[in-house]
């Protein structure tokens, strides 16, 4: 195994409280240690910026949408990569890229670990298949809970003890990582054309709405002590007025604390918050209320956010929130898919255009960097796109310019034809601040890490870390005056290192790396009446056998498998 020594660099580690210092970092095999041998290669980065690898808290990069939004979008291949490179394998796709192409991004661009954002059980197995065919950046999925039939029946009688165990069998039979809610009930109301579009909506047929949905899996979470809060997809997603449902939602985690050995302190991860702060009542006055959201989060210290950025990108639209995705194809008319899960969830997908000739587009842009700017903790409000709902993750560089240059803001602002009529919906123009690189680094490595309950292998650069090691072209004391340079370094990395092996040098991709796959072994206590609940459902219901339900392939000792224990 390889030992290198990085000297002379700048180094950003939040999780250490370094900013900028010179220092060296010494890595042998595939861990962050104190000192180096004698024998250690070495990486001179003088005059450039050290980082972790980052950490993408919510994407969608493996699994039927993405795979459906493949196949309905070949014009998205014609979208060829300008990176390229002989004897690699083929790079192609633009918002919905090829497994080699998402991989080969992402270590160019520094990132060591990625979370598929929503897996649908039933199809986990294809999402696996897919995670494995992905190079280099390791790799977690996190199934989706908040309109499965077993999940509102326990929760509806207040079974919390047996939505615990159902939950902890999921898991371990899908290979998954944490607790997903999206569109809580409304997708469950999707079978039947309808939706639920407030938190007190009634699910049909259920006798249960999403506020109850959303407290009983936070309970069930903190119950299984899980490393992850639980990730959330509010209610009315994309819809004008939508930030009243947002802040009533996050009000159901007023009160609870976090039960769990991995030092995560939230108890609600609210994900693409940007689609879920919108005021007025119609597109007509459509206008921000970024402020009124991060208010809210600013001073509740158990929430963490993601952003969802607008990148201004032709790009292809896929959630489990099936019926947003019927509302979003009346909108533009462009093409759909539209799959029922049986027993579990449903999902969408439509091509979008964040056209910048569009008002909603410019205003939707603005809000997501507002939530950013007005953030008073970074480490608890992280850099996403909803890949590839907002816009594709290559795009993170991009964002992290507009969140660090004002000028940079202002010219894409300039840009828009319907230029006044964003700056009088929000308040971007008049936010002068600018977000710092330890700034960037705690909203891309250090904070999720933590709140993904990861930050004992990933965010940082302390010894014993999984060496994860980015380094960028960017000099702390002569910060170029052209944004467009921040951009260029964060989209290519001068070396990353990951897992111990170096897989990018000068923007190239060098290795394919060691790769790995992270899941949870939640277990309980052995509960007769949901086993017996899970087969007869099984019997009646599902088109498969329950033999041929789980993902089979990860059996320990497995050196590309990290199996989280947590026991209830």
């Amino acid at each position: 195994m390889a030992e290198f020594l990085i000297k002379n660099g700048f180094v950003i580690d939040p999780t250490q409280k370094i900013n900028g210092d010179i220092a060296d970092i010494a890595i042998k095999d595939d861990k962050i240690v104190e000192k180096a041998g004698p024998g250690a290669k070495i990486i001179d980065a003088k005059g450039k910026v050290v980082m972790a690898g980052g950490v993408d808290v919510h994407a969608h990069v493996a699994g039927p949408k993405v795979n459906i939004g493949r196949t309905m979008r070949p014009e998205d291949k014609l979208f060829k990569s300008p990176h390229a490179q002989e004897n690699y394998r083929m790079e192609m796709g633009f918002s919905i890229p090829s497994t080699f192409k998402t991989g080969y991004d992402y270590a160019r661009m520094g990132y060591a670990f990625v979370m598929e954002a929503a897996m649908p059980p039933l199809h986990s197995p294809h999402v696996h298949e897919e995670i494995h065919d992905t190079p280099i950046i390791d790799e977690g999925a996190l199934p989706v809970f908040a309109n499965n039939w077993f999940v509102m029946e326990y929760l509806k009688n207040g079974e919390i003890e047996n939505s615990a165990a159902y939950c902890a069998w999921l898991l371990s039979a899908t290979k998954g990582y944490g607790i997903k809610l999206v569109n809580p009930g409304g997708t469950a109301a999707w079978a039947w054309g309808l939706n639920c579009l407030t938190i007190h909506d009634p699910v049909p047929y259920y006798d249960i709405t999403p506020a109850e949905i959303i407290t009983g899996l936070i309970k069930t979470n903190e119950y299984l002590g899980l490393p992850h809060s639980v990730h959330i997809h509010q209610n009315s997603l994309g819809v004008p007025g939508n930030y009243a449902v947002t802040l009533e939602s996050l009000k159901l985690a007023e009160g609870v604390k976090a039960r769990n050995k991995f030092n995560r302190d939230q108890v609600m991860h609210s994900t693409h918050i940007q689609f879920h702060s919108y005021g007025g009542d119609s597109w007509g006055n459509f206008e921000s209320k970024a402020k009124d959201v991060m208010d809210y989060v600013n001073s509740h210290k158990n929430i963490t956010v993601d952003l969802g950025c607008v990148t201004l990108d032709e790009t292809t639209t896929m959630t489990a929130d099936g019926p947003f995705e019927h509302h979003l194809n009346h909108l533009n008319h462009l093409k759909w898919a539209n799959t029922d899960v049986e027993l579990e969830t449903a999902a969408g997908v439509v091509p979008y255009v964040y056209d910048k000739d569009i008002k909603v587009c410019g205003i939707q842009w603005a809000i997501g960097l507002e939530l950013a700017l007005y953030a008073k903790d970074p480490s608890r409000t992280f850099i996403t796109t909803d890949h590839p709902n907002a816009g594709p993750f290559t795009r993170y560089p991009r964002v992290i310019k507009w969140l660090m240059s004002k000028n940079a803001r202002e010219e894409t602002l300039n840009t828009f034809k319907h230029c006044s009529k964003v700056v009088d919906a929000t308040d971007i123009q008049s936010i002068d601040s600018e977000m710092s690189l330890y700034n960037i680094a705690e909203m891309t490595r250090s904070g999720p890490a933590k709140a993904l309950g990861l930050s004992h292998m990933y965010g940082g650069l302390g010894s014993g870390l999984d060496a994860n090691v980015a380094v960028f072209d960017l000099n702390i004391n002569d910060m170029p005056d052209d944004p467009q340079k921040i951009e260029d370094a964060f989209l290519r990395a001068s070396w990353f290192i990951k897992s111990g092996q170096i897989v990018v040098k000068d923007g190239e991709i060098t290795n394919h790396g060691n790769k790995r796959t992270v899941w949870v072994n939640a277990k309980v206590k052995e509960n007769p009446q949901v086993t017996r609940d899970i087969h007869d459902k099984f019997l009646k219901n599902y088109t498969v056998g329950i033999d041929n339900y789980s993902v089979r392939d990860y059996l320990a000792p497995n050196p590309y498998v990290i199996n989280v224990d947590v026991e209830a």
